[in-house]
């Protein structure tokens, strides 16, 4: 029995939830900047956008929820062309400093 195909499998998995969870972390980087960002009354997608590798702004929603709140949330990339697994989102609130 040959153990290198279930080692490239095993491999390929553990490097697509790497990717997951690198994904997850931006989204809420990206969150914390978009959400102080509208504590102060500026730009909250530009705030966002300018926290996530140029990799993750392609799937990029933001969701501006009033008083300080703002969702962000991406697409999770995939690894040797897998079919797309979803989006990843987090949260953040700052209290508006206006």
């Amino acid at each position: 029995m040959c153990l290198l195909p279930l080692a490239a499998a095993l491999l390929a998995a553990a490097w697509q939830a790497a990717v997951a969870g690198h994904a997850a972390w931006a989204a809420g980087t990206a969150a914390g900047a978009a959400a102080r960002a509208a504590a102060v009354g500026t730009d909250v997608r530009e705030a966002a956008r300018s926290r996530l590798p140029d990799r993750l702004e392609r799937g990029l929603a933001v969701r501006d929820e009033g008083s300080g709140t703002v969702e962000v949330a991406v697409r999770i990339p995939t690894v040797l062309g897998l079919p797309p697994l979803g989006r990843v989102s987090a949260t953040a609130h700052f209290r508006p400093q206006r």
